[in-house]
């Protein structure tokens, strides 16, 4: 790919009890700073645009130097007394966003555009959550398993040294680049937030593909296909068996609070559950960054250079009568989250991810033999034409993989089903891509 890719590490550190003091204390003043000069911003919008440098224009109003020794606000050098230029900088920057997106959402209002006519005018919000951003070197500085920040102790800024207990693995990749970290704070601990710029390794022509089916019952099954039909591995990521175990005991959970509350007052209240529901989509957000990074290593291991998925986006259920547990399933199903996770690890090792029309890769069998017929006791058991018993999701991943290499090789039409065109003088094919089709 060539592109450059920003991600971000979590490094957890352990501060001591006079260390979190300081923190606190830093976050504090930082974000203080933040709510003053919003509303220094917004008063000066479009002096401070219109100027070369939006951040030297901010400064010379707030900043008494040399050559400015009387700025038109004197409340800066009073009350925060010695504070560091490049913790200033951040927060100029930051503040100038936030307005510029205030000015941007208030003149769509003027304009009309609002999401219903009685919408309200936005507000300008001068209490931030900004998290400290620490310039390298000027503000942190890195040891081996170590980090010195510049805090604020209640008198003066003073360099600690914090220990760091957890960190990633990207600062050890060769092609990667360390930006300034933003210091985090919250019920969980105090974490140092890096940005990485990660510049992906070029890749070559395709020669294999994986393809990934997304399910209910199996969370994704895989396989490798090359260009002429032949498949040299496959696989069913289902190893999460505890997760999903304690994702359904919540939902079952849930169910039956709903029996209950329905026959007792006949509705349900707003945020019904809602501590029940926030665990098991923790849960599956969980099981998604397992699973996610299990396919990503075995697609990287068995040499696949492209990942290929079914397009879902906009895909509604049609099975599961009201209340069922199978629509619920179907409410909680992350298959959008997945997808996302696999495209953004694949895509930093230099992979790429395709999407695929997904319309029948699972009604029809792999070998071309016809729509197959699903069991009732099983749904994941196909049985196709022939008498062939065969899982419905394993053939799917074979139709899915084939469509991208239909597709490559201009067999189909752009945009279209991932089919091949039959004998109709239909504009549209009537048998759609499947694996066989490669095969010949």
């Amino acid at each position: 790919m060539g592109n450059l890719i920003v991600r971000t590490d979590r490094w957890l550190l352990a501060p001591t009890p006079e260390q979190v003091k300081h923190l606190e204390r830093t976050e504090k003043m930082y974000r203080s700073y933040a709510r003053a000069l919003i509303g220094v911003v917004f008063t000066h919008f479009d002096q401070i645009m219109s100027a070369e440098s939006s951040c030297a224009a901010t400064e010379r109003l707030i900043h008494a130097t040399k050559n400015n020794p009387n700025p038109r606000y004197q409340y800066f050098g009073r009350n925060f007394y010695k504070f560091p230029s490049y913790l200033r900088r951040a927060i100029i920057q930051g503040a100038i966003g936030q307005v510029s997106s205030f000015v941007t959402c208030y003149s769509r209002w003027q304009q009309g555009r609002r999401s219903k006519t009685t919408a309200s005018p936005p507000t300008l919000n001068a209490v931030t959550n900004l998290h400290v951003v620490l310039y390298r070197g000027q503000c942190i500085l890195f040891e081996e398993d170590a980090v010195q920040i510049k805090v604020y102790n209640g008198k003066e800024w003073v360099w600690e040294k914090i220990a760091v207990v957890q960190r990633r693995e990207r600062h050890n990749l060769p092609n990667s680049k360390s930006l300034s970290p933003s210091l985090v704070m919250n019920h969980k601990g105090v974490f140092l937030a890096i940005p990485f710029e990660v510049t992906p390794p070029k890749l070559g022509k395709p020669q294999k593909v994986c393809g990934v089916d997304l399910g209910l019952n199996t969370i994704a099954v895989a396989s490798i296909v090359s260009p002429d039909g032949t498949v040299t591995a496959r696989r069913f990521f289902n190893d999460c068996a505890a997760d999903i175990d304690r994702r359904d005991k919540r939902l079952q959970a849930i169910r039956h609070k709903a029996r209950l509350t329905m026959r007792k007052t006949g509705k349900l209240c707003h945020r019904f559950c809602q501590s029940i529901y926030r665990k098991a989509h923790n849960i599956n957000r969980q099981i998604c960054q397992l699973v996610s990074r299990q396919l990503v290593n075995w697609a990287v291991e068995h040499g696949a250079e492209v990942i290929v998925l079914e397009n879902l986006k906009g895909w509604r259920p049609k099975g599961g009568k009201r209340g069922s547990s199978l629509r619920q399933r179907f409410h909680g199903w992350m298959k959008s989250r997945l997808a996302q996770l696999i495209t953004e690890k694949f895509e930093e090792l230099g992979g790429k991810v395709e999407f695929v029309f997904a319309r029948g890769t699972s009604s029809n069998a792999f070998d071309g033999s016809g729509a197959v017929k699903r069991s009732k006791s099983n749904y994941a058991l196909a049985t196709f034409r022939t008498g062939k018993q065969y899982n419905a999701d394993l053939s799917a991943s074979y139709n899915i993989a084939a469509r991208y290499w239909l597709k490559t090789i201009k067999a189909t039409r752009r945009n279209r089903s991932g089919s091949v065109p039959g004998g109709s003088s239909r504009t549209e094919p009537r048998i759609p891509g499947l694996l066989c089709h490669l095969w010949s």
